[in-house]
């Protein structure tokens, strides 16, 4: 991967459905080697898919937020899976660190969002959490 390879990425990553024509402009690159740049990335597994964001996602469930974990002990199985039973959970990731979990929630209200938080602090073997409510996205300006 050289750097017109992560150009390309860092632009799709804004924009997953940017045409060939527009990351050719704005790599400087033909379209024929943009495309075969692209073919090249998913056939070796760097870029593994494409994702859409809905509307709809962020007004179904406006209060979003952030839950780092740390655990007691070897019990990150058994919690990662009383975790995904709590509705509001959307991803949980393993991470390094002071904190061994961060938990994505959504929910549409601060009611359901304190009441997920409840349900995940009664979870055995969870030693601390702290969690932080995301206020804004901020998306970067296409400069194509």
């Amino acid at each position: 991967m050289d750097s017109k390879d992560l150009d390309m990425i860092a632009i799709l990553r804004r924009n997953g459905r940017e045409s060939i024509a527009n990351l050719s402009a704005a790599l400087g690159l033909s379209r024929a080697t943009v495309r075969s740049r692209l073919e090249k990335l998913q056939s070796s597994g760097v870029i593994t898919g494409f994702t859409v964001k809905l509307r709809e996602d962020t007004l179904a469930h406006p209060v979003r937020g952030m839950t780092m974990i740390k655990i007691e002990g070897h019990r990150t199985d058994r919690i990662i899976s009383q975790i995904f039973r709590i509705s509001a959970v959307q991803s949980v990731y393993a991470t390094n660190g002071k904190w061994d979990l961060i938990v994505d929630l959504a929910t549409e209200t601060l009611v359901d969002f304190d009441a997920a938080l409840r349900q995940m602090r009664m979870i055995e073997g969870i030693a601390e959490s702290e969690t932080n409510i995301l206020l804004a996205a901020h998306q970067p300006r296409t400069r194509l």
